[in-house]
């Protein structure tokens, strides 16, 4: 433990190394009571950084650290983040943007002891314009104090806090495998003389594009409609015109774009498939943002994106009257949503689940901290008017929602009132919408027999999303923050979102058994294993989260609220 908690140290000096931005800042200074005042010279991180060398000045952090740690800091600090002085400016000027730097600056102080938010905003914008670029040493000389103070008994408590959060969510994940693999072991299904999900289907499709203008909303909604071709009489298949319609809604920054692989390979199973841009969060937005064009994302993106949908149901039936194209193709008594990350809590609203605003009152106020990044933008609903939002359609009959936001802005009091088949799909690796607090917890609160839980480990917030054509990748994310080859991740939804559809929107019995623990483990490629769970009550899961850590005496704030690990 005390080797994992000086990896974390170390990697907490990473974090503040990254976060610092500086001006002038010759020194950092560490306050670690009763052992006094420790300083590092920036000079000092600024030569290992270019070329290895570690001087007596920095000897006596590096000796407590493995060589491959410094190897990982020596890359963090070479790292050269390209962003531009106006994205960083905008963002760090937003409502969101400012609570991060707020609560940064309560572990980076100037050198008078004082919150560093105004430091670390400046340097970091001033940084971001040199020509050097913004680097972790670029940070540091832009700071607009001779000393930057990192408030180290705080730091180690976070780094404290984290670890054993960290440790709690491995058991957690760790337990629900065991129990999934347990659940395997007695199925005697041989999968591979079954066909392959993971493979295209037999329909050939057409695309056809549309931009529909909700005038009442000023919404313009751009929709790729991904159309099976009505199959040859020679051709055995399932699903034959009117074709179900599956509608697939993108992430923040994200667009129509990011899930191609996915409403590909449903239209070749004979889906009909819409997929849709929400103007006030999608890449195109985010780029106007950044460049200073446009306000930041309005709170309202909770309400408009679900209505987005419905208007996109609307219009579809329209245009399924009088379009030649369309006419007689679409299916709206079998609809199904798929939604990724605030994606995912659109269709969970759409499902039924009500905006929580006594949650999001009692839990978002301006001196609550967590370890979990969606509740900053979860928080931002509760600035939303009070009022009781009709965001739900009952022409969807089932949801898929990856990585989907939800613990405070729906809470347990709105997942629960989803009475449709839900399927909710979870990354071991996301940091943005971590999966316990996100996805896990939540599953036990839905209320239909017919629910599953694709767990996989190891992936990250982004390993859903494909490989973009657009070029709209906007946000500047880290290697890193990927995760490994998302080619495996790919081919887990199309198989899963295949199984779910056909069993319970299409009522095709047959395809329950991908639906088992058994299925996850035959298609499961290493790093990225997949479990699926069908079941998993409250009481279970605080037995697992409370389980071999009971003993612990941590305080509460492992917990981002009273409800949520």
């Amino acid at each position: 433990m005390k080797k994992f908690l000086r990896y974390l140290g170390l990697g907490l000096l990473s974090t503040f190394l990254t976060a610092t931005p500086g001006l002038g800042a010759e020194r950092l200074s560490f306050s670690y009571p009763p052992f006094g005042e420790f300083y590092l010279s920036v000079d000092s991180l600024e030569t290992f950084a270019k070329v290895g060398k570690i001087d007596q000045d920095f000897s006596f952090y590096a000796s407590r650290a493995t060589p491959q740690q410094l190897a990982q800091l020596r890359d963090l600090l070479q790292q050269r983040f390209n962003v531009t002085p106006t994205l960083v400016s905008q963002v760090t000027y937003s409502p969101i943007g400012e609570e991060v730097v707020q609560q940064l600056g309560e572990l980076l102080l100037t050198e008078s002891r004082q919150n560093g938010f105004y430091a670390i905003r400046s340097s970091l914008i001033l940084a971001a314009a040199d020509p050097e670029g913004l680097t972790l040493i670029n940070l540091l000389r832009k700071f607009p104090s001779n000393t930057v103070r990192v408030n180290f008994t705080q730091g180690l408590r976070i780094v404290d806090d984290l670890s054993q959060l960290l440790k709690k969510r491995d058991e957690v994940v760790a337990s629900l495998q065991k129990e999934a693999i347990a659940e395997a072991a007695n199925s005697k299904i041989d999968f591979s003389q079954q066909p392959d999900l993971r493979s295209p289907g037999k329909f050939r499709w057409q695309k056809k594009s549309f931009e529909l203008n909700d005038i009442s909303r000023s919404r313009r909604l751009p929709v790729d409609i991904y159309l099976p071709e009505a199959a040859s009489q020679s051709t055995k298949e399932l699903s034959s015109p009117p074709f179900p319609l599956i509608v697939i809604s993108h992430g923040v920054a994200s667009d129509r774009s990011s899930f191609v692989y996915l409403a590909q390979h449903l239209a070749s199973y004979g889906f009909a498939v819409a997929v849709l841009e929400h103007p006030g969060s999608n890449a195109e937005r985010f780029q106007q943002y950044f460049a200073g064009l446009a306000g930041p994302p309005d709170p309202a993106e909770f309400i408009n994106r679900p209505l987005d949908i419905k208007y996109l149901l609307d219009e579809l039936q329209r245009l399924e009257k009088s379009d030649p194209i369309l006419q007689g193709k679409l299916n709206f008594q079998q609809v199904g949503a798929i939604g990724q990350s605030l994606g995912g809590y659109t269709v969970l609203a759409l499902a039924g689940a009500n905006i929580n605003f006594e949650e999001l009152r009692q839990n978002c106020n301006p001196n609550y901290s967590s370890f979990n990044l969606s509740l900053l933008l979860q928080c931002e609903a509760n600035k939303l008017p009070l009022r009781n939002y009709e965001l739900k359609d009952d022409r969807i009959k089932v949801i898929m929602a990856i990585n989907p936001i939800d613990s405070l802005v729906l809470g347990e009091g709105g997942v629960s009132q989803i009475k449709i088949p839900v399927m909710l799909v979870a990354g071991s690796q996301d940091i943005f919408a971590p999966p316990v607090s996100e996805q896990i917890r939540p599953f036990t609160w839905l209320s239909d027999s017919n629910k599953y839980l694709a767990l996989i480990e190891n992936a990250t917030h982004f390993s859903a999303i494909g490989e973009t054509t657009s070029g709209n990748d906007v946000l500047p994310v880290p290697s890193a923050l990927l995760g490994p080859d998302r080619a495996p991740v790919y081919s887990y939804l199309n198989a899963l979102s295949v199984a779910f559809l056909e069993t319970h929107l299409l009522n095709h019995p047959e395809y329950r058994s991908y639906l088992q623990p058994s299925y996850a483990t035959f298609i499961s490629k290493e790093p990225l294993n997949l479990s699926i769970l069908q079941s998993l009550s409250a009481d279970q899961f605080n037995q697992i989260w409370n389980g071999s850590t009971a003993q612990s005496a941590k305080p509460s704030n492992l917990q981002p609220t009273p409800n949520h690990p």
